[in-house]
């Protein structure tokens, strides 16, 4: 049986960008499909999407009432994923910081590891593109700091380019899972390192969105510095 690899991304107010990132996703291998999870969103995105699920039967669509976080659409795009038996379940965004052109750069090293993380930093090169210096310097700071605190040992733990085996999400207690802003990312690296599978970092160049609005918040921060040692206060304690 063919090998089939599933694009998770979740959307809020994201109608200036699907149509055109649902194409490019698809068009870089055939193995790849898209769920696109979308939080209610009131801009007519999840119509959108219902569309293009209409007119290709790799587009999927899966729709939430309202606006429930990063990490709740992930873990419901897992499930999905899981129940449909994909080989290969990637995490990504929708607004263009993720170039599809680098998934089958993932493709390839998944041949070889159990998760494939996309960094921004891999071996300390920073590979950012617009952001403001402020900005960078607390996206590098975090990724020092929850290395330091978890042990977790990658270059960016808080990037959202991501492919996982399905190996890997079964192996995980989603429902376990406890954080929902940018701390999901070191979370669910964490809890896959923790239970041994290989993890690769592979270099990809970010460039921040250019439509839309970012959906970084003050407490998605707040959520990621006392995560991470909660995480290490787990793993202490056998819990993950």
């Amino acid at each position: 049986m063919a090998e089939r690899a599933l694009v998770i991304v979740p959307t809020y107010n994201e109608r200036e960008n699907i149509a055109r990132l649902v194409a490019a996703v698809l068009e870089q291998d055939a193995r790849l499909e898209v769920l696109v999870v979308d939080d209610g969103s009131p801009d007519g995105t999840g119509n959108i999407v219902d569309e293009l699920s209409a007119a290709d039967p790799r587009v999927h669509g899966l729709h939430r009432a309202k606006k429930m976080g990063l990490g709740t659409a992930y873990l419901a795009g897992f499930r999905w994923a899981l129940e449909r038996e994909y080989d290969y379940v990637f995490e990504m965004d929708a607004d263009f910081s993720h170039d599809p052109g680098h998934l089958p750069q993932f493709l390839e090293a998944i041949g070889t590891a159990d998760l494939v993380l996309g960094s921004r930093y891999r071996n300390g090169k920073v590979t950012v593109v617009n952001w403001p210096i402020q900005r960078l310097i607390l996206s590098y700071g975090a990724n020092m700091y929850a290395r330091a605190v978890t042990g977790l040992p990658v270059w960016d733990a808080t990037g959202g380019f991501k492919c996982f085996r399905r190996t890997v999400l079964a192996a995980i207690n989603l429902d376990h899972v406890k954080s929902n802003g940018y701390a999901f990312q070191i979370e669910m690296s964490y809890r896959a390192w923790r239970k041994n599978f290989r993890i690769v970092e592979v270099p990809i160049v970010f460039v921040d969105r250019t439509e839309g609005q970012s959906k970084m918040s003050g407490s998605i921060v707040r959520e990621a510095i006392w995560m991470v040692w909660r995480l290490r206060f787990w793993g202490i304690t056998g819990r993950v």
